[in-house]
């Protein structure tokens, strides 16, 4: 009788409702913030469990051409995610702008040749120069457009060290495989023992982030909730801390 009674009440008993499963690619630029607010997003809805891809922007939305299942994108230029909108992998009405940030010019914390300008990469003792892939990696493309702007890209390729992604980039400044880098002022703040900024570098597009759901998400309710998260107070108070600006 004890038995059957058990049986009866387990039987009773509500069915756990499996979590639902948010896979979000974002540029690698992003990963301690938005490891910080998915946990946040994750604790507002407790149904729903994240799951970060961070790598070059390039990269990412070549694997979503590719078919790999992704639910939201965030890229770290405006043009890469707008080659997806063109493409139809990503929904055009989903779009929105939810941070910024500045290109800065690093070079080792100790031990690094002084550089006060641009320019001053064509000299002698600038031997390596690390950026991202023009083709994948938005860093490298605002170092493009700045190097190219100051009549110095043709000049400095054989110094050129290419990275597949921004925190590559900071990487080999990091540990003096280059003298100089192009990266993120949220990257070179993260490292700020290892690499000093030189100079923060114009001449290019603006840095603007933007995110939106894929057009093949299975969880596409969750997913517009997530890409709403990021202009909401909570989310753009990370943002800030981790040294983003407002969109």
């Amino acid at each position: 009788m004890k038995r059957l009674l058990l049986t009866l009440s387990l039987a009773a008993l509500p069915l756990l409702a499996p979590a639902q499963t948010l896979t979000v690619s974002a540029a690698a630029s992003l990963t301690d913030a938005f490891k910080e607010i998915g946990a946040r997003f994750e604790a507002a809805r407790p149904g729903i469990q994240l799951r970060f891809n961070f790598a070059a922007s390039g990269l990412l939305l070549q694997q979503i051409v590719q078919g790999a299942p992704v639910d939201v994108f965030a890229s770290a230029d405006p043009e890469t995610l707008n080659r997806g909108v063109e493409q139809k992998l990503l929904v055009a009405d989903t779009r929105r702008d939810f941070a910024s940030n500045s290109l800065v010019l690093v070079t080792p914390a100790q031990g690094a040749p002084a550089i006060a300008a641009l320019a001053d990469l064509a000299r002698p003792e600038v031997r390596r120069i690390a950026v991202g892939k023009v083709a994948s990696v938005p860093a490298g493309r605002y170092a493009w457009q700045a190097l190219e702007g100051a009549q110095l890209w043709a000049g400095l390729q054989p110094k050129l060290v290419f990275a597949d992604n921004v925190r590559q980039v900071l990487d080999y400044v990091s540990r003096g495989e280059a003298e100089a880098g192009l990266v993120y002022r949220t990257d070179a703040t993260l490292a700020k023992d290892k690499v000093r900024i030189a100079l923060t570098v114009g001449g290019h597009a603006p840095v603007t982030y933007p995110a939106a759901v894929v057009a093949d998400s299975r969880q596409p309710a969750a997913a517009r909730d997530f890409v709403a998260f990021l202009a909401s107070g909570e989310a753009q108070g990370i943002l800030a801390r981790y040294g983003f600006g407002k969109p």
